[in-house]
């Protein structure tokens, strides 16, 4: 599948009560991940996109009624001189979810054919070879049962501007830029070409991409939250659990009826 990001830019504002619709996929969600802490079974749900396109914002809204004790959520960055001493994907085994549980990344692996690849940081033998090994190690954690959610959260050029301009002003939100931000604005162009590459030679059958138009921050949430809450539900059995006869009869008499 070919994603074209200028089909993501329309900034349409959300159709119906945005509080209503959270709560509601909110709910969802939670009752998802109960289904994979039951079942024991694994996911994956990867974030990429611009700075500033909101990718903190879903991850939040997404944990918000989750039990912590069977989610983590990994901030990728720069690899440390131990990480750069193993082959890239060695610092992601390593955080990769057991049964019962989801493992979320607010970036990823991609960074190879991404940021990797624009800033130089991979030789281009390394970042092409990149493709293959993303997808092979994708296919490893898809056949051992693990469910893949990738997410790519996209924002125009001026909305981004915008958003970088709020976190400037907003004396506790300027935590949240630094100077790589603008470095990677300068160069916008390499980035797009990066990911168009990147959709066309990862977007597979067992991991494929799902892109969402990120302009209007309200209606970017819940398309996010709906397609995951969608992938994961299509590779799990969502029957509520039984309730134990032996515990029940126990609880009825604790509880006196």
């Amino acid at each position: 599948m070919s994603i074209n990001l200028s089909d993501y830019e329309s900034g349409k504002k959300f159709d119906g009560d945005y509080s209503e619709a959270l709560i509601a996929v909110q709910e969802r969600l939670a009752h998802i991940q109960v289904a994979h802490i039951v079942h024991k079974k694994r996911a994956v749900v990867l974030f990429e996109g611009w700075d500033a396109a909101g990718k903190g914002g879903i991850i939040q809204r997404m944990t918000a009624e989750w039990d912590p004790r069977n989610f983590e959520v990994w901030p990728i960055a720069a690899p440390t001189a131990d990480e750069l001493a193993r082959h890239f994907l060695w610092r992601f085994w390593k955080r990769l979810p057991a049964n019962g549980n989801i493992g979320v990344f607010d970036r990823s692996w991609y960074g190879r054919v991404l940021v990797e690849r624009v800033e130089s940081f991979a030789t281009e033998a390394q970042w092409r070879r990149g493709y293959d090994e993303i997808n092979e190690f994708e296919a490893q954690q898809a056949d051992s049962g693990t469910t893949l959610v990738k997410m790519f959260i996209h924002t125009t050029q001026a909305e981004q501007d915008e958003r970088l301009k709020a976190r400037l002003d907003h004396p506790w939100k300027r935590w949240k830029t630094g100077a790589d931000d603008y470095r990677n604005r300068d160069k916008r162009g390499a980035y797009l070409d990066a990911m168009a590459e990147m959709f066309r030679r990862t977007d597979t059958r067992w991991a494929p991409w799902c892109a969402i138009d990120g302009n209007n921050k309200k209606a970017a949430r819940i398309a996010a939250l709906t397609a995951i809450a969608d992938r994961l539900e299509a590779n799990i059995d969502m029957t509520p659990p039984p309730l134990d006869p032996a515990v029940e009869k126990m609880a009825r008499k604790a509880l006196k009826g």
